[in-house]
C-alpha cells in the first residue's frame, strides 16, 4: 500500500477515488505544525543563531499526525502531494520531517487540477520538496510573526489595538485614508438640460454635449435656465456617423479577478467565493463519482495549457463554428506574479453548466457557469457592434444620440456583457424635430464610493500586497478584529481601525508604506526562485526594524481611556469604558489596584399577557443575537417554548399533540404556515395545514 498525502479531506476523497485501492489517501487538514511561542520575543525564532526556528506540532493536529505515523508504518512508501504553491510546499516539508521521510528522495506531485490525467501524469513524472519554495514560506512566516508579535503588544499596550500585521495593516490604512476623502469630500452644483425627440412614435433622450460652441456646463439654475429657452427653438440633424466597434473578451479568471468578478455580479462575500471555487476544486458529486471541476484556484496566471486550448479550440469550432475561434492571446505579466500555474478554467469542456447544475447548489452553479464561460469566451472572436452617432443641432445647443446594433456576437454568446442594445431607427441628415420633454434638474457631485472587498482585492494586487492565497485572509482578519466593519456590501473603518492606522502611519511609516510590503514580496519571491539568500532577507528587515522599534515603544503616546462620566463606588476614581474577552466594558480607571466592574441591568422583560401552553409559565418578549423580536417562556432555561411574534399561536385549546399531548400551534417556515408541537425541538411532530377543515 501507498500512502499519498493531501492537504484536504474532500481532496483526498476525491483522489483517492482516482487512485484505486493499491493507494490509501490521507488528508493533513492544512499545517500539522508552526512557529514555537518561545525564545526572544516569543517569535519561535533564534535570532543570535542565524534566525534558526523551533516549530511544534499543533495542538489540534496531534491526533492527525499520529494517525499519519500508524499508516506511513504500514505503507510500503510516502507520497506527499499537498497543494501546489508556497504553502503547498512547506505543508510538504513539514510533514516529511515530523513522519521522518528523506528530504532528497520523497517523492513529491504537483497537479493542477485533479482529473485522472494530471493524476496520473503526475505520478509518471514526481519531482522532490522544492527547498526554494520552502525557504521563502518560511521567511515569510518569521517576519510576519515578528511584526505580528512586537507591534501587536505594543498596540495592546497603548492604544488597546487587537492585533497589527505586514499585508493587514498596509490593507487597513488604504481603507482609512479612502475614508479621509470620502469625508473631505464637497459636493460641487451642476445643472443637466433634459430634451427628447420624437420618431416613429417613440421618445429618444438627447444628451446635450455644447452650448454655443463649447462643452455643456451649467453650474448654477440662472445657466440651466438660459440653456433651457434655447430648446424652444428645432434642431436639425448635422452629421450621422457610423463605426464598426470590435470588443475583444477579458482574460480567464485568476484568483484576485474571480473574486472581484463574484463579488461585483452576485455579492458574495471574498470569503464565500474562495469556499465554492474550493469546493468546485475539490470535487462535487456528479453521477456517484467525485470530480473536479475547475483547476487550481489560487493563481496570479492568465494562460491557459497548450493541451486545454487544443481541446478548447476543437470544441468551440462544433458548437460554435470556425468563424467564433480566435486562440489564446498574448498573456500580460501581471505585477509581482509568481508560481507557474494556469488561470482558473474547468477541467472538462464536456461537463456543461447545464450538465453541472443538478448536480450543484445555487452558487457553486453560479460560479461555476461564470468560470466555464469566462475561459472559452477568452479563446473566442472579438464582438462586433455599429455604433452610430447622430448630432442635432440649433443655433445655440448641439445634441447627440447613440446606438448601438449588433453585427457578430463573438465571444458574447454567453451574454457575459450587460450592456444593453440600443437600435435606432432610420435616420437621415437635415431632418429637423422638436424638442419635448425639455428640462432642468439640479445636481451634485457625489463622494468616491467605499470599497468593496473585490476592490480591496483589486487594490492589494496592483499594490504588489500579499499574494492569491491572502487576499481574503487579509479582509478577514480587518473584520475579525473589528477594524472594519462591512456596511450594505462596503468596507468601513472603524474609530479603533482609524486610530490604528494613524498610528502606525505616525510611528512605523515604512512598514505602513506599500512599496515597502511590495517590495517584501519580491523579496520572498526571489528566495523561491534561488537567486537571493533568505537568512539575508530576515537580516536586513530584523535589525533595523529592532532598532526603530525600540526608539519608537517610549515616545508613542498611550491612549488614555474614554471616560463615562461616572465614578467607582468602591474607590471614587473614574470610570472607564475598557475592552476584555467578551467586548466592551465598565471598569475602575484605579485597576489593578481597584478591581471593579459595573454590571449592567439587566431590563425585566415584557410580558405578553398570557402564559406558556407547555409549562404554563408567563410568556415574554425576547430579542434573539440578530436583534429580532420574538415570544418566548419566562421559565427559560427549563422550558425551551417559543413562537414568533407575528403569529397567533395557538390553534385550539382542544387541539393536541398526538406524540406528546402539547398543544398545537401555528408556525411559518420558508415553505409556508404549519402546525407543528408547542414541544418543539423535545418532540418534532408537524401537520399540514388542511385548507377544508380550516374553512369548516
Amino acid at each position: 500500500m501507498k500512502l499519498v498525502i493531501v492537504e484536504s479531506p474532500t481532496k483526498s476523497k476525491t483522489i483517492g477515488q482516482y487512485l484505486g485501492k493499491d493507494y490509501h489517501v490521507e488528508a493533513s487538514v492544512g499545517h500539522i505544525r508552526d512557529l514555537a511561542i518561545s525564545g526572544v520575543g516569543g517569535f519561535g525564532v533564534d535570532v543570535e543563531h542565524d534566525f534558526k526556528p523551533t516549530y511544534v506540532i499543533d495542538s489540534d493536529k496531534k491526533d492527525v499526525v499520529k494517525k499519519l505515523l500508524e499508516l506511513k508504518s504500514k505503507a510500503d512508501e510516502v507520497i506527499l502531494a499537498t497543494d501546489p504553491d508556497r504553502e503547498g510546499e512547506a505543508i510538504a516539508w513539514h510533514l516529511a520531517n515530523v513522519l521522518n521521510l528523506p528530504i532528497d528522495s520523497t517523492k513529491r506531485l504537483e497537479f493542477h487540477e485533479i482529473t485522472h490525467k494530471s493524476l496520473d501524469d503526475a505520478l509518471l513524472n514526481p519531482r522532490l520538496i522544492n527547498m526554494n519554495l520552502v525557504h521563502s514560506q518560511e521567511t515569510r512566516r518569521i517576519i510576519d510573526r515578528i511584526i505580528g508579535f512586537k507591534l501587536s503588544t505594543l498596540l495592546k499596550s497603548k492604544i488597546r489595538s487587537k492585533s497589527a500585521g505586514r499585508v493587514q495593516s498596509v490593507t487597513l490604512k488604504m481603507i482609512v485614508e479612502h475614508e479621509k476623502e470620502i469625508s473631505e469630500f464637497k459636493p460641487e452644483e451642476y445643472w443637466n438640460l433634459e430634451a427628447s425627440i420624437q420618431k416613429n412614435d417613440k421618445l429618444y433622450p438627447l444628451t446635450l454635449t455644447k452650448i454655443d460652441g463649447q462643452t455643456a456646463k451649467m453650474s448654477n439654475e440662472t445657466e440651466a435656465n438660459v440653456a433651457l429657452e434655447y430648446t424652444k427653438e428645432a434642431v436639425t440633424i448635422t452629421s450621422i456617423e457610423k463605426n464598426i466597434k470590435k470588443i475583444a473578451s477579458k482574460e480567464p479568471f485568476r484568483t484576485s479577478t474571480l473574486q472581484q468578478e463574484v463579488s461585483s455580479r452576485f455579492g458574495y462575500k471574498t470569503r464565500e467565493t474562495t469556499m465554492i471555487a474550493q469546493q468546485l476544486y475539490e470535487g462535487i458529486d456528479i453521477n456517484g463519482e467525485l470530480t473536479g471541476l475547475i483547476t487550481y484556484i489560487r493563481t496570479d496566471s492568465t494562460k491557459l495549457s497548450d493541451t486545454f486550448v487544443d481541446l478548447a479550440k476543437s470544441y468551440i469550432i462544433k458548437h460554435y463554428g470556425e468563424e467564433y475561434y480566435k486562440g489564446q492571446r498574448k498573456v500580460k505579466d501581471v505585477k509581482l506574479a509568481q508560481d507557474a500555474h494556469e488561470a482558473i478554467r474547468p477541467t472538462n469542456l464536456e461537463i456543461t453548466p447545464k450538465i453541472a447544475k443538478e448536480h450543484l447548489n445555487d452558487h457553486q452553479y453560479k460560479v461555476y457557469k461564470l468560470i466555464y464561460e469566462r475561459t472559452l469566451a477568452s479563446l473566442m472572436q472579438d464582438k462586433k457592434e455599429e455604433v452610430t452617432t447622430i448630432e442635432f443641432k440649433n443655433s445655440h445647443l448641439t445634441f447627440t444620440l447613440k446606438g448601438v446594433k449588433p453585427i457578430f456576437a463573438g465571444y458574447d454568446v454567453f451574454k457575459l456583457d450587460e450592456n444593453d442594445v440600443n437600435l435606432l431607427p432610420e435616420f437621415n441628415k437635415d431632418e429637423s424635430y422638436d424638442l419635448l420633454n425639455t428640462g432642468v434638474k439640479q445636481n451634485f457631485t457625489k463622494a468616491p464610493s467605499r470599497y468593496t472587498e473585490g476592490k480591496v482585492i483589486k487594490l492589494m494586487e496592483d499594490k504588489g500586497i500579499g499574494r492569491p492565497s491572502t487576499y481574503s485572509s487579509t479582509i478577514q482578519t480587518l473584520l475579525a478584529r473589528k477594524y472594519v466593519t462591512l456596511v450594505k456590501g462596503t468596507l468601513r473603518p472603524s474609530e479603533q481601525g482609524i486610530l490604528t492606522s494613524n498610528v502606525l502611519t505616525k510611528y512605523f511609516p515604512d512598514l505602513m508604506n506599500t512599496e515597502y510590503t511590495a517590495d517584501m514580496e519580491t523579496n520572498l519571491d526571489k528566495i523561491s526562485e534561488g537567486s537571493i539568500d533568505e537568512l539575508q532577507v530576515i537580516k536586513d528587515f530584523y535589525f533595523p526594524f529592532v532598532e526603530h522599534f525600540d526608539v519608537v515603544k517610549d515616545q508613542m503616546y498611550k491612549e488614555p481611556p474614554k471616560l463615562t462620566g461616572e465614578k467607582c463606588p468602591i474607590c471614587g476614581s473614574d470610570l472607564v469604558y475598557r475592552n476584555g474577552k467578551h467586548g466592551e466594558f465598565i471598569g475602575c480607571s484605579n485597576y489593578p489596584k481597584c478591581t471593579y466592574i459595573k454590571k449592567e441591568e439587566k431590563e425585566e422583560p415584557e410580558q405578553v399577557g398570557r402564559n406558556c401552553p407547555t409549562c404554563g409559565s408567563p410568556l415574554v418578549y425576547r430579542k434573539n443575537r440578530k436583534g429580532q423580536k420574538f415570544i418566548g417562556c419566562s421559565n427559560y432555561p427549563k422550558c425551551h417554548y417559543i413562537e414568533s411574534i407575528n403569529d397567533p399561536i395557538i390553534v385550539e385549546e382542544d387541539r393536541t399533540c398526538p406524540k406528546c399531548g402539547a398543544k398545537l400551534v401555528l408556525r411559518s417556515s420558508r415553505r409556508g404556515k404549519f402546525y407543528g408541537c408547542s414541544n418543539y425541538p423535545k418532540c418534532d411532530y408537524v401537520e399540514p395545514i388542511n385548507k377544508k377543515h380550516d374553512e369548516d
